[in-house]
């Protein structure tokens, strides 16, 4: 037998440790992972616990755990389209009907991708102009280029260009470049866009009046702050992560860009007493916006989605600013389609930009942009959900209104002859001498209205401003939300505050079903780990499994005082690892890496008497774990959706063994397992306390700002953005449900993961709320000098009074 064969969880992590700690040398552990093999001796603890199985996985548990819960994400994935179709309501007994019946899906759509902001009152796009100049910036035989500006939400502008036929205007169009290309390029104003895939100036050169708005780009150079540092993310991510905290979306403000100029193209319309068509085309990400666009807005009478149209059980693979909360539940890209129906749609498979961030190998910290890439889709998976899509129509008798163009076999350039003419309803010119333009240049010395650096800046900026904004006030809209709970009493708190709980579990954490399957527990005596020889044997340890879902377990290290009594039931403290750890960790010792931190607080609790179980929690192992939330937030699920239920699922089993106190199990964790303690006890009622150390925070700031070091925006935590959480529950609306529960936070004042004046702001809540309800012995902060770590002072204290359990050592 080898020592990877027979590593659990715990040893696993030793393993690894062997060669910093000659005490704990590879042949000793392999020695020790035999030995907790053998039989056992004379008076010595079982290897099983009673009532369990033998334990028999020879992987390290948080490898199982987390690849298991990764087969059930990507097995619900693939599962997706099929309850979709399930679940839909559409009424396709007539036109009518069926607008009515996709009413209600359009709306949730809309707050799925944040377009929830009212847009602005205008008539008309503004000319940006300079002293001394128009705002003309091109020129062709056909139609002139002007540099134009629109309102669209408070705070908000959109900047592009507008073609405007010298003609008579045949129609009105939007028309959305891919993200690496700006209006220029699209408009053939200057170089990058092959001349096939000038759609504006195609289109232009027709009669139709165009509007080509300016998009985030994936540039890095402005995705930073001076206050801080910058990074390398895109421009794109970088506003997705202050916007998602705040339940907008870059993909949704730039959607309320493209409805707002539809909103001025009908005023035209309505001025000037016409009809003409209105359409939306894109090419790559504007195919993306218009594909939202048109399925949120049936005033836009036909589009073309040019590189972006296919099968979406993928999305996770993709770049995080396409991350849409809840998507998957209710809408495909079939489903975006079957909105648009029955309304004119052309879907081009062809040729678009590709790049982004390769996926790292191993459990290495990702300090740069969210895995994730772009590029041209399968023809094949352009079809299949082509096809889907095509179900809806026909079902409308609308089948004659959707095409797909494969332009040179689904590889070739945007703009093939075949998809133009069905947006536009004729043929249309494509060589380079069609129509060309030429740019007006400014006078000397002036600079161009149209600088795409200056105006990608200026719309940047104003995205960051809104986003901000809005997580600074934040607090109001909770506050208004979380009145509903009436605080006179703790029993008027219980009688009211339920539906703000499962709001909360629902909105931003996501619920999976409730686990029906037999917990079937397998236990394994760990007999010679290091830590037993470190705490003179004071308890047993063993390694335990527990079903929870097909594929998904939970896990942990079970530690028995060995002083039990036959008929005692004793508290059980639950004592959570952080970031990239394992249970093993919260035992160590001196000598061994986990104690800087943990300071062996499992093992030290465990010598004052108290049963321990330290689970494993599935954040470990880098992108094979962040990639999780990606896979789950698309179906409305986070890491916690699964969390949850194996806590759950822990304390149902830890409840039935005989020397257990069922009311008294506790909870106490520290960095991700701080995160822990405001995430699972507010849901979990069994879990008598909670305690959080090392991460209580004025978390939305601490997501969200762009002015202190603390901030997760300038970090490779791509998976800690929660959706809306900011409108949602802040750290003290979480801590609040666990009333009349007691809660603690514990805080070294030297703790880089926050400042000590977020944490005093954030618990004052906590306070006056349990004081209020006379309840003010119940919630308590312990500030001590020192770093990230367990300070077990104060804490120690807490849980001995709250749990009713002598102090002794």
């Amino acid at each position: 037998m080898t020592m990877v064969t027979l590593a659990g969880a715990g040893l696993a992590r030793y393993r690894n440790e062997a060669m910093k700690y000659p005490l704990h040398s590879a042949p000793v552990l392999a020695f020790a992972l035999v030995c907790s093999w053998l039989p056992s001796t004379g008076g010595a603890a079982e290897n099983v616990i009673p009532g369990t199985k033998p334990l028999t996985i020879v992987q390290p548990l948080d490898e199982v755990m987390v690849a298991g819960i990764d087969r059930y994400a990507l097995r619900e994935l693939a599962a997706s389209p099929a309850r979709r179709d399930q679940a839909s309501q559409r009424d396709f007994s007539s036109a009518a009907a069926y607008a009515k019946s996709v009413a209600a899906p359009r709306e949730r759509l809309r707050g799925y991708i944040g377009a929830v902001d009212a847009r602005a009152a205008a008539t008309d796009f503004e000319p940006l102009t300079t002293v001394g100049r128009d705002a003309r910036v091109g020129e062709s035989d056909r139609f002139t280029v002007l540099a134009v500006r629109w309102a669209v939400i408070e705070g908000l502008t959109g900047e592009g260009l507008l073609l405007q036929p010298k003609g008579a205007v045949k129609g009105r169009m939007v028309v959305i470049p891919d993200a690496d290309w700006t209006p220029e390029q699209f408009t053939g104003l200057a170089g990058g866009v092959a001349a096939p895939t000038q759609l504006p100036r195609r289109l232009a050169a027709q009669g139709w009046q165009v509007l080509v708005p300016m998009i985030i780009s994936r540039g890095t150079e402005l995705s930073g702050s001076q206050y801080v540092r910058f990074t390398n993310q895109p421009h794109r991510e970088f506003i997705y992560r202050q916007a998602f905290e705040v339940g907008r979306h870059v993909i949704g403000y730039e959607v309320q860009k493209v409805l707002a100029a539809i909103d001025l193209f009908t005023a035209a319309n309505e001025r000037e007493r016409t009809k003409l068509p209105l359409g939306v085309a894109g090419v790559g990400e504007g195919g993306l916006l218009a594909l939202y666009a048109s399925a949120l807005d049936d005033r836009i009478d036909r589009t073309l989605v040019s590189g972006y149209f296919q099968v979406r059980e993928k999305l996770w693979e993709e770049p995080i600013y396409r991350n849409v909360w809840a998507l998957l539940t209710e809408f495909g890209d079939a489903e975006l389609a079957g909105m648009i129906a029955p309304r004119a749609l052309t879907i081009e498979a062809c040729a678009v930009p590709e790049g982004g961030a390769p996926m790292l190998s191993g459990s290495g910290q990702n300090r740069g942009p969210t895995p994730g890439r772009f590029g041209t889709a399968p023809l094949a998976s352009v079809r299949q959900e082509f096809d889907r899509a095509k179900g809806i129509f026909d079902r409308l008798k609308a089948g004659d209104r959707l095409k797909l163009v494969a332009a040179g076999n689904g590889t070739g350039a945007a703009g093939a002859g075949e998809a133009l003419a069905a947006l536009a309803g004729a043929a249309l010119e494509a060589g380079p001498d069609a129509a060309a333009v030429k740019p007006v240049a400014p006078p000397a010395g002036q600079a161009i209205p149209n600088d795409p650096r200056a105006r990608e800046s200026r719309q940047f900026n104003e995205m960051q401003v809104h986003a901000q904004n809005l997580a600074r006030l934040s607090n109001k809209v909770r506050d208004a939300k979380w009145a509903k709970a009436d605080r006179t009493s703790p029993e008027k708190w219980a009688a009211t505050v339920e539906p703000l709980r499962d709001w909360a579990y629902d909105e931003f954490i996501g619920r999976l079903p409730k686990s029906t399957m037999p917990l079937n527990p397998r236990t394994r005596l760990i007999k010679d780990a290091p830590w037993l020889k470190i705490h003179n044997d004071a308890f047993d340890t063993y390694e335990v499994v527990l079903d929870v879902y097909d594929d998904v377990i939970a896990s942990g290290l079970l530690l028995l005082p060995k002083d039990l009594k036959p008929g005692e039931r004793r508290p059980v403290v639950v004592t959570q690892h952080g970031l990239e750890g394992v249970p093993a960790d919260t035992v160590g010792g001196p000598e061994l890496s986990g104690y800087r931190a943990y300071r062996s607080f499992s093992a030290e609790l465990c010598k004052r008497g108290f049963i321990v179980y330290s689970p494993q929690n599935p954040y470990r192992g880098g992108d094979a774990f962040r990639t999780l939330q990606r896979k789950s937030n698309i179906l409305k699920r986070s890491l916690y959706s699964y969390i949850i239920p194996q806590h759950e699922r822990s304390l149902e089993w830890l409840s039935t063994l005989p020397y257990v106190d069922p009311q008294r199990i506790a909870f106490y964790g520290l960095s991700y397992g701080g995160k822990t303690a405001v995430r699972v006890p507010p849901f979990v009622k069994q879990y008598c306390l909670s305690i959080c150390s090392g991460d209580f925070n004025e978390w939305i700031r601490k997501i969200t700002t762009l002015e202190d070091r603390p901030s997760y925006i300038f970090t490779g935590e791509y998976e800690i953005f929660e959706w809306n959480m900011a409108h949602v529950a802040n750290y003290a609306e979480l801590s609040n449900l666990m009333t009349p529960r007691p809660f603690m936070v514990e805080r070294g004042h030297d703790d880089g993961v926050a400042i000590d004046e977020w944490v005093a702001w954030e618990f004052a809540k906590v306070f006056r709320h349990y004081n209020k309800m006379g309840l003010g012995h119940s919630a308590e902060i312990e500030y001590f000098y020192g770093p990230h770590m367990i300070n077990g002072q104060a804490t120690y204290r807490f849980l001995h009074r709250h749990l009713n359990w002598p102090e002794k050592r």
